[in-house]
C-alpha cells in the first residue's frame, strides 16, 4: 500500500481511533475522519493541522454519503464503556449496531469496483468468558452485557452484508487496551484520577476478575497490518497476552502514581461481570505482530 492511500477512520477522536489516526498520518496514509465529538472524544491532539487531515463532525448513523476514492473504512466508532451500557443501552445500540448498518449500506450503496474495505474494530469481549484456555477467532460469541452484545450484533451485520452483497471486510478483535489519552471512566485512568485526589480505588467484587491488556499503539500496529496484509473475510485477535487480576493491575497502577498498593476498597459487583478474558492471537503474529510495550514499561514512565 503507497503512501497517499486515502482511508475512513471512524470514531477517530476516540481513545484509540485518535492513536491511530495520528499513527496513519506519520504513515503517509489520507485520512478522513467521522467523529460525532462526544464526551469520550479527545482534545488534545495534535493532526488537525495535517493537510492530509480532515474532520467530519458526525454521527455514523446519521452519515449520508462516504468519501470518494476511500480503500478502507476503520470502524473505531462505538459507545464503549460496560457500566453506561448497563444503565442504559439506547445509546449503544444506535452507535454499535444501527451506526455499522448505516457504515455497511452506505458501502453497498457504492459501485462495486469502487467499494472500500470494511474493517471492524470489536472486542475479546464478544466472547464472553472463559475459566481455563483461550479462545480463537473460530470460537463461538456469547457475550456477557449490551455492551459486548451490541458489538457481537455488530461483527454478524459485517459478515451477513459481506456474504450477501460481496462486501469485503476484516474483523479485528482486541483485549483491553490502555495508553495515553484515555478517558478517565476507564479503570486505569480511573483509578489514578482518584488516587491524585487522595481518594480509594473502587475495585468490583473481589478484584479477581482477569483480563489481558495491551497498549493502544500495540493495537494500532496489529490494525495496521490486518488492513495491509489481512485476508478478507478473516478476524484477527490482538492481545499481548499480558494477564493480569483487576487487583494486580490496581496495585501496580497505585504504586506508580505514589499510593500504597491497598490503597483501594472493594465494591458491589457489576451485574453479569466475566470472570476471565482470553483470546489466541497466532493469526495476527502469522502476519508478524508482536507487542512492544509492556503495563510495567507504561507505568514507569507516566507523569
Amino acid at each position: 500500500m503507497s503512501p497517499g492511500t486515502h482511508i475512513l477512520v471512524t470514531g477517530g477522536l476516540g481513545f484509540i481511533g485518535s492513536c491511530f489516526v495520528e499513527m496513519a498520518l506519520e504513515r503517509g496514509y489520507i485520512v478522513t475522519n467521522v467523529d460525532k465529538m462526544t464526551y469520550a472524544s479527545r482534545t488534545d491532539t495534535q493532526f488537525h493541522t495535517n493537510p492530509h487531515y480532515t474532520l467530519i463532525q458526525k454521527d455514523i448513523s446519521d452519515l449520508e454519503t462516504l468519501p470518494s476514492h476511500i480503500a478502507y473504512i476503520i470502524n473505531f466508532a462505538a459507545e464503549s464503556h460496560v457500566d453506561n451500557s448497563i444503565k442504559s443501552t439506547h445509546a449503544f445500540l444506535k452507535s454499535n449496531v444501527h451506526g455499522v448498518h448505516n457504515l455497511l449500506e452506505l458501502v453497498r450503496k457504492t459501485p462495486s469496483d469502487e467499494r472500500p474495505v470494511f474493517i471492524q474494530i470489536s472486542t475479546d469481549e464478544v466472547y464472553g468468558d472463559i475459566l481455563e484456555g483461550s479462545f480463537s477467532e473460530e470460537d463461538r460469541l456469547k457475550p456477557s452485557n449490551p455492551y459486548s452484545a451490541t458489538k457481537a450484533a455488530a461483527e454478524e451485520l459485517v459478515i451477513g452484508w459481506g456474504r450477501t452483497y460481496k462486501l469485503k471486510y476484516r474483523i479485528t478483535r482486541a483485549s483491553n487496551n490502555y495508553g495515553a489519552g484515555q478517558n478517565e471512566e476507564k479503570f486505569i485512568p480511573r483509578i489514578m484520577k482518584l488516587a491524585r485526589q487522595n481518594e480509594k480505588a473502587k475495585i468490583y467484587g473481589n478484584g479477581l476478575q482477569k483480563r489481558e491488556w495491551t497498549h493502544t499503539t500495540d493495537h494500532c500496529d496489529g490494525i495496521f497490518l490486518v488492513m495491509e496484509k489481512g485476508v478478507d473475510s478473516e478476524i484477527y485477535n490482538i492481545s499481548a497476552g499480558e494477564e493480569l487480576t483487576n487487583l494486580e493491575v490496581a496495585e501496580k497502577v497505585l504504586r506508580a502514581v505514589g499510593k500504597p498498593a491497598d490503597f483501594y476498597e472493594l465494591v458491589t459487583d457489576r451485574p453479569g461481570h466475566d470472570v476471565r478474558y482470553s483470546i489466541t492471537c497466532d493469526k495476527i503474529r502469522a502476519l508478524g505482530w508482536k507487542p512492544n510495550v509492556t503495563l510495567e514499561h507504561y507505568l514507569s514512565n507516566i507523569s
